[in-house]
């Protein structure tokens, strides 16, 4: 998608992706009494001070990796939650799982890219807990970790068209308000297993 390497344009997409990610989580935290949520290597003891938005555009700066790789984390999140509904993304989670899922689709993705050191020291976090990080994730997706064009280009023209509508954007009248199910996938009903492509469909 040409359009990711135009400067305008990331920003926005870095804006409303942390937008997104801080409504679900919101959302999880509330219902979090309601759940049966495990608690797992990416949970952390106390929420971290940093904000999502602000972590996530410390990820874009340092990482260096190709604009695609956003896209490709975010189809990778989206994956993670459907695959494990009892590790829904919520504040004490959704940082590792971001500077986890970034360091994936980033290895998949580019051919030169940091090592777990470099992106543990981006994401504040020792290198042996960046190890355990991408191990957990990886088996979380069960390896699934191919992104097919069409579904790339879904999951961009879905964000296009939400960034579009994004002013502002409110829990209340946005159509990614992800907590209606309780599990909050992130956007996509992802089922590529029986063909190459399958048309995507909103979760929500």
């Amino acid at each position: 998608m040409a359009e990711l390497e135009s400067p305008s344009v990331m920003p926005k997409l870095i804006s409303f992706l942390s937008s997104l990610l801080k409504r679900v989580a919101e959302s999880n935290d509330l219902n979090q009494q309601q759940l049966h949520q495990k608690v797992s290597v990416f949970h952390g003891l106390t929420c971290p001070t940093i904000s999502i938005q602000s972590y996530l555009e410390r990820i874009f700066k340092y990482a260096n990796c190709s604009p695609s790789c956003f896209i490709v984390a975010y189809v990778y999140l989206d994956r993670f939650t459907q695959r494990q509904p009892s590790l829904p993304i919520n504040s004490f989670n959704v940082h590792r799982l971001l500077i986890t899922s970034v360091m994936v689709a980033a290895k998949f993705m580019d051919d030169l890219y940091y090592n777990n050191a470099y992106y543990a020291k981006v994401g504040g976090i020792t290198t042996i807990e960046m190890n355990f990080l991408e191990v957990d994730f990886l088996f979380g997706l069960g390896f699934h970790l191919n992104v097919t064009p069409g579904t790339f280009q879904a999951y961009c023209a879905h964000l296009q068209r939400e960034m579009l509508l994004m002013q502002p954007l409110t829990l209340a009248d946005s159509s990614l308000s992800l907590g209606k199910s309780l599990k909050a996938h992130l956007c996509f009903n992802e089922d590529e297993s029986s063909s190459h492509q399958k048309q995507q469909q909103l979760a929500v």
